[in-house]
């Protein structure tokens, strides 16, 4: 079976896991430009690991201006096998507390403004996306937690806005009529584009408020999110030790061939730059 690389791709508050060996920083090249910042790789608990800091280190890149693809490439020129995503999240349920973490297992895409897909520029696919995380990384993640000691929620819808601002009242009214169980503004397109990467990819949200839905409490604001965040970020670093050193060898899942029928352009009129472009991402299907 092939050798797991444990990619962590971390949200507000998270830019750095402690307890990582033969740490080095890595610069990726991409065909769709920069990444948000070096790629840090070494090892946790015996598992080879990948840690990318989403908005960059001081937090100086908005959800909207994140280059989603060079991301998610870069974690896949570096053989990244499994990806887990560290998202500060609105909660939009009284049982979801801030503090509380959710493994989501649906999202909801309210984004406008994103580049969504590697395909394009002469080549057309369409990849399967009704369950779009990996549910075998997911349930690793959710054991890490109990084990952990969070009070974790297993399964929920992720609903994805454009940002930086936070939902109106009436917006956020809207998304509990739904049926929605956290919002936050970063894990779409990152999930699409690791599915059609074969990237197992699971998120651990971290509920740090009530949005505005909640009249009773104060309506969101970046120092309730921050005070949260710390004692959050504290337990995600515990929660993804005890999830490097869960994963089972190699992957059972379908994420590993996710892609196979998804490309439907005749292959021989894929433009000579786009196949080089993609060759990383589909190039075992052209």
């Amino acid at each position: 079976m092939s050798e797991n690389i444990l990619g962590v791709i971390g949200g507000s508050g998270l830019y750095e896991i402690e307890g990582m060996s033969d740490v080095k920083e890595i610069s990726v090249e991409t065909p769709y430009g920069d990444p948000s910042d070096r790629y840090i790789t070494g090892t946790l608990e015996g598992v080879k690991m990948v840690f990318l800091p989403r908005h960059g280190r001081g937090h100086r890149i908005t959800p909207s201006e994140i280059n989603y693809r060079a991301n998610i490439y870069g974690m896949k020129k570096l053989c990244v096998t499994q990806i887990i995503s560290v998202s500060a999240v609105g909660s939009m349920k009284e049982e979801i507390e801030p503090g509380h973490i959710v493994v989501v297992d649906q999202f909801f895409d309210r984004t406008k403004a994103r580049v969504s897909s590697f395909f394009g520029e002469g080549i057309v696919g369409h990849v399967e996306f009704g369950d779009p995380v990996c549910a075998c990384l997911s349930d690793v993640v959710y054991e890490a937690g109990k084990s952990a000691g969070a009070t974790i929620h297993k399964g929920g819808t992720y609903v994805c806005i454009e940002g930086p601002q936070f939902s109106t009242r009436a917006e956020s009214n809207v998304y509990r009529s739904w049926g929605v169980s956290v919002i936050g503004m970063t894990n779409i397109p990152e999930a699409k584009l690791a599915r059609e990467a074969e990237i197992c990819y699971a998120t651990m949200a971290l509920s740090t408020d009530y949005d505005c839905w909640n009249e009773d409490e104060e309506d969101v604001s970046v120092e309730m999110i921050l005070e949260t965040i710390k004692n959050n970020v504290a337990m995600s670093k515990s929660i993804i030790k005890a999830a490097a050193s869960a994963l089972p060898a190699g992957r059972s899942c379908k994420c590993p061939s996710a892609m196979q029928f998804a490309v439907v352009t005749d292959k021989t009129t894929i433009p000579d730059q786009t196949r080089h472009d993609i060759d990383l991402i589909f190039g075992k299907y052209l």
